[in-house]
């Protein structure tokens, strides 16, 4: 057994030399490709945390008209507060409102505005940010209620960006990956070919197919592997970059919402070490089925 192993490092490394510029091609390929799985992984993580904070702080304001009775705000609080779909809600009343006018009106716009003529308002948060829609259908025309507002436009459209982004990503990994496993198979084919004879010789004194074998099997499986090796390393300073990006003073920054934790981060390096392993074995089992009569 030791004989075995012995033989069968050097041969791959043999093979790993001989073939240097196809061995150097097919981990370059492989890295990239798998270099942009993870990133995909990464995108698809932290689409997934961004949900769940936009979800939380999805956000109904139902503004109340100025010219509504008190009998008309006191009913619109308190269906509010008995829905099942509504965490919770805060009222803002006319001051409250026109201060806030103060801080997002020009000084122009804002020197027109009275305290009376500011809306009341309830702010509420839905449990779930499907449930703003049902809000704003339910109160937009309730007595006293002069408008329902909803950030559902915005959410939608930055889920559909990540959504769009993610699938690029994994087309263009895919297509990789694909030319990275013909990149392993004609490097493994090259092996087989530089040493045809010896392969003849050593069926002709008993070798076994597997003792044959196993040499240009592992070729295939170091190169998939050093390419994910490479790709992990990569992927990792992506998050460190992209996570020093964010600013933790900013919960609402869109880098900061979408920054991925150290199990995530664990999860994809070990993804990214499968697919390395993966496309190396598969990759030089099919050079070693086509090309390797043994």
């Amino acid at each position: 057994m030791p004989n075995f192993a012995d033989y069968a490092i050097r041969e791959t490394a043999s093979n790993l030399w001989r073939n240097r510029l196809m061995t150097i091609a097919a981990i370059l390929t492989v890295t990239i490709s798998l270099t942009l799985v993870g990133a995909a992984l990464l995108l698809k993580q932290g689409a997934a945390n961004a949900a769940q904070i936009w979800q939380r702080d999805t956000q109904v304001s139902v503004w109340m008209a100025p010219t509504a009775s008190a009998s008309e705000i006191s009913a619109v609080g308190s269906q509010l507060t008995q829905l099942p779909y509504v965490r919770d809600c805060v009222y803002r009343d006319q001051t409250y409102d026109y201060n806030e006018a103060r801080k997002l009106l020009t000084p122009a716009e804002f020197s027109v505005l009275r305290v009376s003529d500011m809306p009341t308002s309830y702010r509420c948060t839905p449990v779930q940010s499907q449930d703003a829609q049902i809000i704003v259908d339910r109160f937009m025309t309730q007595p006293g209620v002069q408008n329902v507002r909803a950030p559902l436009q915005q959410i939608h459209a930055m889920q559909q960006t990540i959504t769009v982004l993610q699938w690029v990503f994994l087309a263009i990994a895919v297509v990789l990956l694909l030319s990275a496993a013909v990149l392993i198979i004609n490097t493994i084919r090259l092996a087989i070919f530089a040493r045809r004879r010896e392969i003849s010789v050593m069926k002709l004194v008993g070798a076994t197919n597997w003792f044959i074998r196993i040499p240009f099997m592992a070729e295939g499986l170091t190169q998939g592997i050093l390419g994910s090796g490479f790709a992990a390393l990569l992927v990792y300073g992506l998050h460190v970059w992209l996570n020093a990006l964010g600013n933790p003073n900013n919960p609402s920054a869109i880098l900061t919402q979408i920054s991925v934790n150290g199990w995530n981060m664990v999860g994809t390096e070990a993804v990214l070490f499968g697919f390395g392993a993966l496309i190396g074995g598969v990759g030089s089992s099919l050079a070693i089925r086509r090309f390797l009569d043994v």
